[in-house]
């Protein structure tokens, strides 16, 4: 079977209301590309019928749309799974409120660009932030000066929701993962520029979603020891 261009992974935990209009948004977008694209659900550890949400899409969209069950939690599981089990020649992993108009998804892939790694940005210069609340761009703003300071000096926004990595990027980088929480794609990151992959930051229009799970306070502070276990695992060496 030849392999799609693009894969979409959507990580689901407990997203039954949210995933709906997500999976409707990038099925209309699949069907509008010239190339053919894999819509990749991966359900883990919800409490709700986030996984028979998705086995209906999958039904209705068969050729689109695939589902898989992760057991444990964690975001950084349930992408990895995904990635390692997408089939495109890009793979491009979107939160299951997809803030970002799936229209921008082309941005991140040939002819538009050609990285191995393009990620949105919110700071970037031509990005838009909408209804954003002020204290939760201060407290993202505060996060990401600790990122920069501890471990990725040369990226201005790392936690938005939308990233791509060519497919041979992906299975080295997705194979070398030990974070599964919030913090993997900081990690991810880091492992690539360790090896010197290129990253590219493609700005982007982003809605606020007040539904949003992260807690900033929190996962805030969760994702400050990730940082500082990176940065230990970088100096031992633990990512080749």
């Amino acid at each position: 079977m030849p392999s799609p261009h693009l894969s979409i992974i959507i990580p689901a935990h407990n997203e039954e209301r949210r995933l709906p209009s997500t999976l409707e948004q990038v099925v209309l977008f699949a069907g509008k590309q010239s190339f053919e694209t894999e819509v990749l659900v991966i359900e883990n550890a919800s409490r709700d019928h986030t996984f028979e949400v998705g086995q209906a899409y999958a039904r209705q969209h068969p050729a689109i749309i695939r589902i898989l069950h992760e057991e444990l939690p964690g975001k950084g599981r349930a992408v990895q799974k995904g990635m390692l089990a997408a089939r495109g020649h890009y793979r491009f992993f979107a939160d299951a409120d997809f803030s970002m108009p799936a229209a921008e998804i082309t941005r991140f892939i040939p002819p538009h660009v050609d990285a191995p790694i393009a990620i949105a940005s919110r700071e970037a210069p031509g990005s838009v932030r909408y209804h954003e609340p002020y204290y939760r761009h201060i407290t993202g703003r505060i996060f990401n000066t600790l990122i920069r300071l501890l471990v990725l000096p040369a990226l201005e926004d790392t936690q938005c929701g939308f990233k791509m990595f060519r497919a041979d990027v992906a299975e080295d980088l997705f194979r070398r993962q030990t974070l599964m929480g919030w913090s993997f794609d900081v990690e991810l990151l880091y492992i690539a520029t360790r090896r010197n992959v290129p990253i590219l930051e493609i700005p982007i229009p982003w809605y606020f979603n007040p539904e949003s799970k992260v807690n900033v306070f929190r996962d805030s502070w969760r994702m400050f020891i990730d940082l500082l276990m990176i940065r230990r695992n970088g100096r031992a060496g633990l990512y080749g």
